[in-house]
């Protein structure tokens, strides 16, 4: 954990889930509840935001999780195998009782759902509704995870397997209001390109990034979800000549590069550049 806390991440998240023995969960508790500690006393020096990925509301697991480690320097938690707006609603009330408890400012921890069931997916939208405290919802993508278990589908680099799901995962996060969608880890340490690759599809989706289970993966991760710096001057054009056309009161679309750039196309413009803004 330690380790992780200085690989760069925007974010580390420490599990409470899969990586951890049922018989060790109480010491895994403690040893992120210190952890957590520790970040939040790091005074002035940036680091990385600190999640927690807990144990899902089916297991019985999750309120011990959550009174755990809901203390000062928690930014979120993942919320497993997130299933039903009933355990999301249950969950937002402990942390409102949580905060409150440990002197936190009301709302500080987010709550961001793993999405890693076939009727997870398929009530997404619903789900990411369910509390204002959800901040994003993220994919279960892994080959041979829970989501491919439970789909019955196959798993290529392709990615044609899992298309469906990825797409409405980002429609439903974002038809919810919220703007980042995440997609799930790429397992295959080895494979540089292949997650290259994922990740570049991943974000031609509509993706903004995604978990990663190493920090070797970091750099190439951030590399495929940038915005190309073409796009960025393209863009930045769009918006400088659409804003001068439009305080001229003369036109509301004109060309740019032949391309035609309307009002939606101005939107657009400007809602790639505040992505890119994300990759600084």
């Amino acid at each position: 954990m330690a380790k992780a806390l200085e690989s760069g991440a925007d974010a580390v998240i420490l599990d409470l889930e899969d990586s951890v023995p049922f018989a060790a969960k109480a010491e895994a508790r403690a040893l992120v509840a210190k952890a957590i500690d520790g970040a939040a006393n790091a005074g002035a020096r940036p680091g990385p935001a600190v999640f927690v990925r807990t144990n899902a509301a089916t297991t019985g697991m999750l309120y011990d999780d959550l009174a755990a480690v809901v203390r000062p320097g928690l930014n979120a938690i993942l919320m497993s195998k997130a299933e039903s707006v009933q355990e999301i609603q249950d969950a937002a009330v402990f942390l409102d009782r949580r905060e409150a408890a440990a002197k936190m400012r009301p709302g500080a921890v987010e709550i961001i759902l793993q999405i890693e069931s076939a009727i997870g997916v398929y009530r997404c939208h619903d789900l990411v509704l369910a509390s204002a405290r959800v901040a994003s919802a993220c994919i279960g993508t892994a080959r041979d995870g829970d989501l491919q278990t439970d789909l019955g589908c196959s798993w290529s680099i392709e990615g044609t397997e899992l298309l469906y799901a990825r797409s409405k995962v980002v429609l439903d996060t974002r038809a919810a209001g919220r703007l980042y969608p995440l997609d799930g880890v790429f397992s295959d340490l080895s494979d540089e390109q292949g997650l290259i690759q994922d990740s570049r599809l991943s974000a031609r989706l509509g993706y903004v990034g995604r978990c990663v289970i190493h920090p070797k993966q970091i750099a190439p991760v951030r590399q495929a979800y940038a915005v190309p710096e073409s796009e960025i001057l393209y863009y930045r054009r769009v918006i400088t000549e659409f804003e001068a056309v439009e305080r001229s009161g003369t036109a509301a679309a004109i060309t740019v590069d032949g391309k035609l750039v309307d009002y939606a196309m101005y939107q657009r413009a400007k809602r790639v550049l505040e992505l890119a803004k994300l990759d600084q």
